[in-house]
C-alpha cells in the first residue's frame, strides 16, 4: 500500500534524515570515545568505516524504504514473506530505545534550564548531576515535557510536522555547532609555568595516538568506531527505512545520502572540536577520560572555569544539544507511530497519542531506575554496575542493531541480491556511482564486521578468550 505521507523533496528528506542521524550520539558520544581511543587514530577508523559500513546500511535501509513504499515492520515480508520476522526485530530498536532516549532528553532540558535561570554554577558542582537523576519527581518532569514537544512535531505529520521542524533547527544547531567549536579553540589557561590552548587540544584531538597500540586495543576501536555508527546514521532500527518510504522516485537517492553522510560526519567531527579542545584546556588530559559523563560532568566544569562568558556558551551549548536530541526523538516517535497506524488502521492523531502515553509510561519505569528500582548488574559485553537504562541501551544498540544488520545483509546480499537495491537507486534515471562498493560490502565485508561487533557485544569473545586461558 503506498503511502500519502512523503517529503517535499530531496531536500526535505535529507534535512529530516540527517536531523534523524545529528543526535546525542555525536555531540555525547563521538567527543568521549575518540577521546579515550586515541584521537586522530579513532577519526581514521571512523571516516573509513562510514564510507564503507556506514554508507552500506544507509543506502540499504533507505532503498528498502523507498522500494516497498512501506514502514520497516512491513517493509521486508513485503520482500519475501520468509522474511517479515526481521521486521518484526527492526520495529523493536525504536521501541526499546523511545522508553530510555526520552529520558536523556529531559537531563538535557533541566540543563538547559539551570542554564537559562542562570544557575550554570551549580551544574558544575559535584555531585549535580547525581542528585538530580536520583530525585524521584524532577527526571520524570523533565522528561515528560521533552516527550510532549517531540509528540507534537510528529502529531503535524511528514510535511507539515518533521519536515518543517528539521529545516528551521537543522540549520540553527548547524550555526551553534560551528560558533562553539571555533570558540573552543580560542581558549587558553595558564596551569603554573605551563599554558594550554584550545589549538593544543585540537592537536590532542586530530593527531592520532599509537603509544600502546596492540591488535587488541586495535579491535576495540574499530568495535568502538562500528558501534558509534549505529548511533550516527541511524540505521538497522527501522528510522530509515521509514523515512525511504515517504521519498518521492525522482529523488536522487545517492546524492541524498551522500549529502546525509556528510552533514552526520561533519557535525560529529565539529562536536569533537567543539568538546576537547575544552576539556583539554580547562582539565589537562585527566580531562579526557571523563568518559560518558563528559556532556553532563565535565563541561558545565569547563563553562564554570570560562568566567562570565561560561554562563551564555553554557546556555548555547545545552540549547544545541537539546536541537540534536529532539530532532533524533521525532525520528524515532515517527518510527513508531507509523509502522503502529499500518497495523491498527489508526489515524496519526490518535495513533501518536496512544504511543507518547505508552512511551511517557515506559520511560517513568527507566526514570525510577536510579531511585525506586535502582540495581546494578554486569553485561556480558564487560560493562560492569550497570543500572536500568545501561541495561536497555546495550539490549537494543549492541545485541539487537548489530543482529538485525548481519541478517538484513544475508537477506540482501544473497536472497535479494545487490542488483535488487541498485535498480532502486536507479529508478530516478541517476547513476549509482558506488555500486561496486556497494556489491562487496552487503555480500562479506559488512556481514563478517556485524557478525565480529555481535560477538564482541555479546561477550563471545571474552569468554573463548577466558576458555583458552584455562586451556
Amino acid at each position: 500500500m503506498k503511502k500519502k505521507s512523503k517529503f517535499s523533496g530531496s531536500f526535505g528528506f535529507v534535512l529530516a534524515a540527517a536531523g534523524s542521524a545529528v543526535g546525542v550520539g555525536n555531540i555525547w558520544r563521538f567527543p568521549y570515545l575518540a577521546a579515550k581511543d586515541g584521537g586522530g587514530l579513532f577519526l581514521i577508523v571512523y571516516l573509513a568505516l562510514v564510507l564503507t559500513f556506514g554508507f552500506t546500511l544507509l543506502t540499504t535501509d533507505v532503498a528498502i524504504g523507498r522500494r516497498t513504499h512501506e514502514h520497516a515492520l512491513r517493509a521486508f515480508g513485503a520482500m519475501k514473506k520468509k522474511w517479515a520476522f526481521l521486521g518484526v526485530l527492526t520495529f523493536l530498536v525504536p521501541a526499546i530505545i523511545m522508553t530510555y532516549y526520552t529520558v536523556i532528553g529531559g537531563w538535557v532540558s533541566k540543563y538547559f534550564v539551570t542554564y537559562l535561570t542562570g544557575q550554570g554554577g551549580a551544574a558544575a558542582e559535584d555531585g549535580y548531576f547525581t542528585s538530580f537523576i536520583t530525585a524521584p519527581v524532577a527526571p520524570v518532569v523533565f522528561m515528560l515535557i521533552f516527550l510532549a514537544v517531540t509528540a507534537f512535531v510528529v502529531y503535524q505529520g511528514v510535511e507539515k510536522g518533521i519536515e518543517r521542524f528539521s529545516r528551521i533547527v537543522m540549520p540553527a544547531l548547524f550555526v551553534l555547532i560551528i560558533g562553539i567549536a571555533v570558540f573552543s579553540l580560542t581558549l587558553k589557561v595558564s596551569d603554573g609555568d605551563a599554558v594550554r590552548t584550545g589549538l593544543q587540544g585540537l592537536q590532542v584531538y586530530l593527531v592520532p595516538n599509537l603509544e600502546g597500540l596492540t591488535p587488541g586495543r586495535f579491535l576495540g576501536i574499530l568495535v568502538d568506531a562500528m558501534s558509534q555508527i549505529f548511533f550516527s546514521l541511524s540505521v538497522s532500527m527501522g528510522i530509515m527505512i521509514t523515512y525511504g518510504s515517504y521519498v518521492k522516485k525522482d529523488v536522487n537517492l545517492g546524492q541524498s545520502l551522500s549529502r546525509i553522510e556528510f552533514f552526520d560526519t561533519f557535525v560529529a567531527l565539529l562536536a569533537g572540536m567543539m568538546i576537547i579542545p575544552a576539556v583539554y584546556v580547562f582539565s589537562g588530559m585527566e580531562g579526557m577520560s571523563a568518559g560518558p559523563g563528559l556532556m553532563f560532568i565535565s563541561m558545565p566544569k569547563v563553562f564554570q572555569a570560562m568566567g562570565p562568558v561560561g554562563a551564555f556558551i553554557g546556555l548555547a551549548f545545552f540549547l544545541m544539544v537539546i536541537f540534536a536530541t529532539l530532532t533524533s526523538s521525532v525520528s524515532i516517535l515517527e518510527t513508531l507511530v507509523a509502522n503502529c497506524m499500518d497495523i491498527f488502521h489508526v489515524d496519526r492523531k490518535k495513533m501518536c497519542l496512544a504511543i507518547t502515553l505508552i512511551s511517557a509510561a515506559a520511560a517513568v519505569v527507566i526514570c525510577l531506575g536510579y531511585n525506586v528500582l535502582y540495581f546494578e548488574v554486569d553485561l556480558p559485553s564487560g560493562a560492569v554496575n550497570q543500572q536500568l537504562l545501561d541495561v536497555v541501551d546495550y539490549i537494543s544498540n549492541s545485541v539487537l542493531m548489530p543482529f538485525i544488520s548481519l541478517l538484513t545483509c544475508l537477506f540482501v546480499g544473497w536472497v535479494m541480491k545487490p542488483k535488487w537495491i541498485v535498480e532502486e537507486m536507479e529508478v530516478s534515471g541517476h547513476s549509482f556511482g558506488r555500486k561496486k562498493i556497494y556489491t562487496v560490502m552487503i555480500r562479506y565485508i559488512t556481514p563478517l564486521m556485524m557478525l565480529i561487533l555481535f560477538f564482541q557485544s555479546t561477550g563471545v569473545f571474552r569468554f573463548l578468550k577466558s576458555l583458552f586461558a584455562k586451556a
